[in-house]
């Protein structure tokens, strides 16, 4: 994130004395992204940020990928899943995976501990639901439709409010997670042909602080995960300054481009990560040429999976395939996928699609986590012919 922000107490010079009420001084600690050679922010601590006083492993949730296999376009239910007591990270699910990036889904009523991903940014979509996520660098009110973005190593908590759960999908990268890189300036600004811009980011707006000792981190590494147990409060932070941050940004605000003509699904990204891109469909005016076909064309994505999450609204192209709100649809590399039968006849002269949904495009293949293969529904893949392996002819 290239967008620089100051909250709370810092010093007028970088790498100089900044010193507490009792004349100690606070501990600088620098957060960068590949090394010293991207964006980074500088915290100061009221303690000592390395400090450890015991670790210990945590067993992850189910980690298991099963390769799609055979080949097939899936449907996955995510609203079938069930979870009890869960907390929006420990309860997370995982859906889809492979080396780049895993999707996990999770429907959470409690706070989660103190987490931290040493893996890569993290993409958390709220389907529904409102919480306050907590972290080093302060806290954001986040809401249904808000996209979160929690840099690597960032420390933080997710506190659901309200009595119904918590629903999130979660995006999370082995890399770094961006605005596309054709949307900003060669100095990171926001162009003016981007479809959003700095005044639709939410970030902290002041130090979240907070009081306790030994207090548990549950940090998700390469490898498993593990404990560790800090003699201070992490949220010790009094101020901060510079371009990489957790920030909000709600998928309302995402102003659709559309043509004359279907527009291909670049015109709707959002965001990127290494290996995969993440992109949106919001309600929006739809192709307005005398003879257009407003739904999407066959087409295959050689080189990519296709992942979509079916958030709201209908979605023209998939009706008759048992797709719904809460719903996930596959479509690998290797198989060409597109509108379902009748669907090209029935969306021809409409002039406006209510739809919402998440679209991740991979460019190595998927492969199913223990939720995914839960909430398969085994259908799905006959939808365009309208006959499967067990119906004759």
């Amino acid at each position: 994130m290239t967008f620089y922000r100051q909250v709370g107490s810092i010093p007028p010079k970088r790498h100089t004395q900044h010193r507490r009420p009792d004349g100690g001084l606070y501990a600088e600690e620098l957060v960068g992204e590949e090394g010293f050679s991207s964006d980074s922010s500088l915290l100061y601590h009221r303690g000592i940020p390395s400090a450890l006083v015991d670790a210990r492993p945590w067993q992850l949730p189910d980690q298991t990928l099963t390769p799609n296999a055979p080949l097939v376009p899936r449907h996955l239910r995510l609203h079938a899943l069930e979870f009890k007591d869960a907390d929006p990270v420990t309860g997370r699910r995982l859906v889809l995976g492979n080396a780049d990036v895993r999707i996990s889904y999770s429907a959470a009523t409690e706070p989660s501990p103190y987490y931290r991903n040493a893996i890569g940014d993290e993409c958390v979509y709220v389907e529904r639901g409102s919480a306050t996520v907590e972290t080093v660098f302060g806290a954001l009110t986040v809401g249904q439709g808000d996209y979160v973005i929690i840099p690597r190593t960032t420390t933080h908590r997710w506190v659901p409010a309200g009595p119904d759960p918590l629903r999130t999908y979660a995006i999370e990268a082995s890399s770094h997670i961006a605005p596309p890189a054709r949307y900003l300036s060669r100095y990171g600004q926001f162009l003016e042909h981007s479809p959003y811009c700095e005044r639709d980011l939410r970030g902290p707006v002041e130090p979240l602080l907070a009081e306790g000792t030994d207090v548990e981190i549950y940090v998700k590494h390469r490898g498993g995960g593990t404990v560790h147990v800090v003699p201070e409060h992490p949220f010790d932070v009094v101020g901060w300054d510079g371009c990489l941050y957790p920030y909000a940004f709600n998928i309302a605000d995402f102003e659709p481009i559309t043509g004359r003509v279907h527009q291909p699904p670049p015109v709707h990204q959002v965001f990127a990560g290494q290996n995969f891109v993440i992109c949106n469909f919001v309600p929006r005016k739809v192709d307005y040429h005398p003879l257009a076909v407003p739904v999407p064309y066959y087409h295959s994505n050689v080189d990519s999976d296709e992942v979509m999450f079916y958030v709201d609204g209908d979605y023209e192209a998939r009706r008759g395939s048992g797709i719904g709100k809460g719903s996930i649809s596959l479509h690998p590399g290797g198989h060409s996928h597109g509108p379902q039968p009748g669907a090209v006849e029935r969306s021809l002269g409409v002039q406006f699609f209510d739809e919402t949904a998440v679209m991740v495009d991979t460019f190595r293949p998927l492969d199913l986590g223990e939720a995914g293969l839960e909430a398969d529904d085994g259908r799905y893949a006959w939808s365009w012919s309208g006959r499967g392996p067990s119906t004759p002819a």
